[in-house]
């Protein structure tokens, strides 16, 4: 049996009584931590608070072992109980959707276990959830590649008066040459909308467009600030994670609740100065 299973995104307690209950029976554990990471991150001190709360070893994999060398995980599922743990929701990447696939083919038995991903817990600012497009991942910009492709689907979503989640990229040097990860920062994400945005006919944004900035959501040293590109650019969130909002058109209860978290409002005794 194959068990998905999702561990939200906070700390190692946020998994669900269902999940651990299933990770301490399984025979082996993986655990990507490539498309997100939980507060204390995944290094061999993290791996061992997971270890000591499962009781089982937890093996990490990387993105190429998950997109192209999964076949030691089925194989394994095939002939004993695999729980291979995803941070935030199994279905938040999909990478995760492939490996469904693949184990369904290969006639693997499966089961999910859901949990919470940024994509409900960004609700907390009051933006309703029901008024989001589609969600766009804003990449790291090189010298020689500065894709663009996002700009439509935002530009799209302002038409239809629909606010947009961008997840920022993760900044790495080669395919295989993983370095102790660097995240992109709202400040980064910013600069790279407005560069953009400069080379468009219609602006659909600019740096007075309400945004709402989040860092580290979902844990107890989160911060979420709402105002202006231009107001965020300024704002020092410290570790990761970082996501972005860009707002459309606001109902007034969403106005009523942004109001809390506005430039100069925001709760930043949240924050914890190791983090930074």
């Amino acid at each position: 049996m194959l068990y998905i299973v999702g561990l939200g995104f906070g700390d190692e307690r946020d998994i669900t009584l269902r999940g651990l209950e299933v990770v301490k029976q399984c025979d082996k554990v993986y655990i990507e931590a490539y498309t997100s990471l939980l507060s204390f991150g995944i290094s061999s001190d993290g791996l061992s608070t997971l270890e000591k709360l499962y009781g089982r070893p937890v093996i990490l994999v990387d993105r190429e072992m998950v997109e192209e060398e999964v076949d030691e995980i089925l194989s394994a599922a095939h002939v004993s109980d695999v729980a291979f743990l995803v941070v935030g929701d199994p279905f938040g990447a999909t990478t995760h959707t492939d490996l469904v696939v693949r184990a369904k083919k290969l006639g693997i038995v499966f089961k999910v276990i859901h949990n919470a991903s940024v994509m409900n817990a960004i609700g907390i600012c009051g933006l309703h959830l029901y008024r989001y497009g589609e969600t766009v991942s804003i990449p790291v910009f090189a010298q020689t590649w500065r894709p663009d492709s996002f700009y439509e689907k935002i530009q799209s979503h302002q038409n239809l008066v629909l606010h947009t989640l961008c997840l920022l990229g993760e900044i790495f040097i080669g395919k295989k040459q993983y370095e102790p990860p660097r995240y992109m920062t709202i400040k980064t994400s910013i600069e790279q909308l407005l560069e953009v945005v400069q080379a468009k006919v219609e602006y659909v944004y600019n740096e007075d467009t309400e945004c709402v900035g989040f860092a580290r959501i979902g844990s107890e040293v989160k911060i979420v600030v709402a105002g202006t590109m231009k107001q965020l650019q300024l704002i020092h969130f410290g570790a990761p994670l970082h996501c972005l909002v860009i707002t459309s058109n606001t109902h007034p209860v969403e106005e009523e609740r942004l109001d809390f978290y506005r430039v100069g409002k925001e709760n930043l005794e949240q924050v914890d100065d190791r983090t930074s």
